[in-house]
Order: C-alpha cells, then sequence, then structure tokens
C-alpha cells in the first residue's frame, strides 16, 4: 500500500543551499506565469520553452521557482497545477539569484536563492494539502507583504499621474469581474485580457487588468462585492484614453484572495454594510430558482444577441431570462473541493472561513444560531453558432439535476452581470431547429 509523503520527507525552503543534494520540498503555489518562448541561441530557428511559479511553505519564507525545456513539457507542466495548488518537487537545482536583475521581473521572496527544473532530472506532482501539511492551507490567505503596506484606491486616483509606472500595493473589494477577451498580437501570437472593477471605502470603481490567462482564471473565481484581494506588486499607470488611473497584474504580482488580516476584516465589514444599506449597486435578491416559472421563459436568443442585449442595460442588475440552445464547451470539475463546493453562511449566505468553518461577518449573531450549508458553485462556458458564454454559474438544485448528484437544496445566487443556469437539459433537436429558423446564420 502505496502511504502519502509526511511533512519530514522534505527540506523547509529556509534550509535550501546549493550545497544540498538530491532535495525534495513542497510548497503551495502562490504565483505562476504563463508559458513564454525564446529563440534558442544554440539551435538557431528553434524556440526554447519557460514559465515561472512561486511557492511558500511557511508564512515567512517562499521561493521562484523557473523551468526550461521543450514546448510540449513545459506546456504539459504548467498546465498540471495552477495557483492554490500545493505541489511537491523532486531533485530541484538550487541556485543564487541575482535579485537586482531577477526581482525586476519575478515576485520578490525573502529567499537568496531560486528552483530551477530540469526536465530529466526533476520531476513536480500535485499533492493534497491535507495529505502533506494542513498548516500550508492557512498561506493561501496570507498575502507576502506586509498587510498594511498597501494603497487605498482613493489615495490612487488622488496621487494620480505621479504613480505612473510605479509598482505597488493594493487592498481592494471586487466589484465586477469582466468577461476575458482574447485577440492576436501583430505577430500572430495570441494574447488575452480580462478587467476587474475593484471598490473600498475611498473609491467607487477602479480598474485593475490581467493580460496573463493565469490571472485571468484566478479572477474568474472572484464573486463581485463578496470577495477582497490583497494584490502585491501591481503596476499603477495612467490611461491616456480613458482618461483615469488603472493597475495591471504584472510577472511580479502576486494575488492574495480574501486575505486573514485585519486590514482585509474592515473592508470585509464595509462590503456587508454597504450592500445592506444600498450604498452600493445591490447585489440580486437570492431566491429559489422554483420561484422562476421556467414555463414562461419562451424568449430565445444567441450568444451574441444576449451579450448586447447585457450591454444595453446600462449597468442595470433587471435580470434576463431566456433560453439558448448551445453546448457546454467548458466543465471543470477536476478542480479541488474547495473550489466547486462553498460552504455559506445560513444567516449572511456570505462564504465562510475554508478553515475554521464559521463565518467573521455575523459578529452580532450568536454561534450557536449560526450554521453553514454546502453548495454548488461550478463555472461552466456556453457556446453556440455565434460565440461563448465564459463562467456561467451552475449552482445549487440545477448542478444537482445536471450533474445527478446532491449537495443541497439551499439557494445559492450572485450578484453583478453574470449568467445563472436555470436549467441545463438536452434540447430536442427538431426544437432547436425551429427556433433558431429566420435567425442570421451569416455567423456560421
Amino acid at each position: 500500500m502505496a502511504h502519502s509523503r509526511s511533512a519530514r520527507d522534505f527540506v523547509a525552503l529556509s534550509d535550501l543551499h546549493p550545497n544540498l543534494a538530491r532535495p525534495n520540498v513542497i510548497g503551495l503555489v502562490i504565483g505562476k506565469t504563463d508559458v513564454r518562448s525564446f529563440p534558442d541561441r544554440k539551435n538557431i530557428g528553434t524556440e526554447r520553452y519557460t514559465f515561472n511559479f512561486t511557492i511558500r511553505d511557511s508564512p515567512t519564507y517562499f521561493i521562484n521557482v523557473q523551468s526550461w525545456g521543450r514546448e510540449e513539457y513545459i506546456r504539459s507542466l504548467s498546465e498540471s497545477f495552477r495557483v492554490g495548488d500545493c505541489v511537491t518537487i523532486e531533485n530541484p537545482l538550487i541556485q543564487s539569484k541575482e535579485a537586482e536583475r531577477e526581482e525586476k521581473f519575478n515576485p520578490v521572496t525573502p529567499s537568496g536563492y531560486k528552483l530551477l527544473l530540469s526536465e530529466n532530472h526533476s520531476v513536480v506532482k500535485t499533492s493534497s494539502c491535507y495529505d502533506t501539511d494542513t498548516r500550508l492551507l492557512a498561506l493561501l490567505h496570507l498575502p507576502v507583504k506586509d498587510p498594511q503596506d498597501y494603497y487605498s484606491l482613493g489615495d490612487i486616483v488622488a496621487n494620480g499621474q505621479s504613480l505612473h509606472g510605479r509598482v505597488l500595493n493594493v487592498l481592494a473589494a471586487v466589484m465586477a469581474v469582466g468577461e476575458p477577451k482574447y485577440f492576436m498580437t501583430s505577430d500572430k501570437r495570441k494574447g488575452q485580457r480580462c478587467e476587474v472593477k475593484l471598490y473600498d471605502e475611498t473609491e467607487r470603481s477602479f480598474p485593475i487588468v490581467c493580460w496573463d490567462n493565469e490571472s485571468i482564471q484566478l479572477a474568474q473565481s472572484w464573486i463581485p462585492q463578496e470577495t477582497v484581494i490583497f494584490a502585491s506588486d501591481v503596476r499603477i499607470n495612467f490611461d491616456k484614453f480613458r482618461n483615469c488611473m488603472t493597475a495591471t497584474v504584472i510577472s511580479k504580482t502576486i494575488i492574495t484572495t480574501n486575505p486573514e488580516t485585519a486590514e482585509a476584516n474592515v473592508l470585509f465589514s464595509f462590503i456587508k454594510e454597504s450592500a445592506q444599506a444600498g450604498a452600493l449597486p445591490s447585489p440580486m435578491k437570492e431566491q429559489p430558482n422554483e420561484t422562476i416559472n421556467l414555463e414562461t421563459v419562451v424568449d430565445v436568443y444567441t450568444v451574441e444577441q444576449l451579450k448586447e442585449k447585457a450591454l444595453q442595460s446600462d449597468g442595470k442588475l433587471e435580470p434576463v431570462h431566456g433560453i439558448i440552445y448551445g453546448y457546454i464547451s467548458t466543465l471543470d470539475i477536476d478542480e479541488s473541493m474547495s473550489r466547486v463546493l462553498r460552504n455559506r453562511c445560513s444567516v449572511c449566505r456570505f462564504i465562510v472561513n475554508e478553515l475554521s468553518n464559521s463565518c467573521t461577518f455575523c459578529t452580532d449573531v450568536s454561534p450557536e444560531a449560526k450554521s453553514t450549508f454546502a453548495s454548488f458553485d461550478i463555472l461552466v462556458d456556453v457556446t453556440d453558432h455565434t460565440g461563448t458564454l465564459r463562467s456561467c454559474y451552475l449552482a445549487d438544485c440545477v448542478a444537482e439535476d445536471t450533474l445527478g448528484c446532491t449537495v443541497t437544496s439551499s439557494p445559492n445566487w450572485r450578484t453583478g452581470l453574470k449568467v445563472n443556469l436555470l436549467s441545463c437539459k438536452l434540447a430536442d433537436p427538431i426544437e432547436a431547429s425551429q427556433s433558431l429558423l429566420g435567425r442570421d446564420w451569416n455567423y456560421l
């Protein structure tokens, strides 16, 4: 019988040094870049591929990891884990880092070394933190910078263009998460972009832009008007086109979702109080799916038509109910359980602390009166001949009916311009074709 590796089998990141032979390390992935390629100087006409990530095994210690190799190896390795996963690394090369040069583009770490991965000698595996060291889980919500070392959004706006080009830390709440946009660069490389609107006690709406796939995937997991982020080392720019200040996620950036700090708790309280007082756009009222009579939903939309209707809504939160004949193009149920299932407070319905399984918002309610419930929280992409609706919420009883398994019967609605699937069933081909007759088929 195979036994899981214990924490004693690994070398602490703080104990690494170049003379250490064949070490095994473990850590939580707290940052990760996209795969890039560069011309191979030794083999003219070919390219070498690389990506970096950062792992952490204690509140005070984290280290950068760099991997170079063939395209197949690098892409396969990069796709095998994401930010928030726990990884074990066997036999990495320990090398002294050139801090001034390397930390210009990589996260600043307390370690004087970096780890290099070799396709022929190193092995990287994803593992469960529960099977190795549960203390790693707590690191997921601990910023890598001093939690008091940040700019408020109001400070950034007030300082204006004097901060243009500066790299600094931001603590803010998520107002809205935009849909990823995909494009082709002038040199025929695929690119992507996603804009997230942030807010805090000092500023109502502030844009932060993600240009890499890793940060875009992370952003898609954020819940508007419920999520707080601590973004270390984001670049601040003045956008001449929009005449406003913006933030950009760069290769140095490490984002901590829902940080467990005193400063973040103050912001969490502000979120709740603002929502209750109606000081910000109110979240959609949570209600059981059964209150919506699906038989009354008869309007048929294409994906493009639905997107146009959302743009014409001018920010209003009135829901639009309709039917789309398409298919689920992405259904990621291989994620960790914490990303597929979420526990919520039965009183305020905010997500509860993962470690203590208790609500930190309802301070005026006795613990005996509070309980939690588990709910599906799965993001899916829905596609038809006109385009794709990304990150639609397949949740609660609809997810249970679709997947054929049960978690809870409690409702779980989201806020902002998001798509909730009220029903997900196989369509009658004849009914679908008849409903789409007369539509513009120039999309095909």
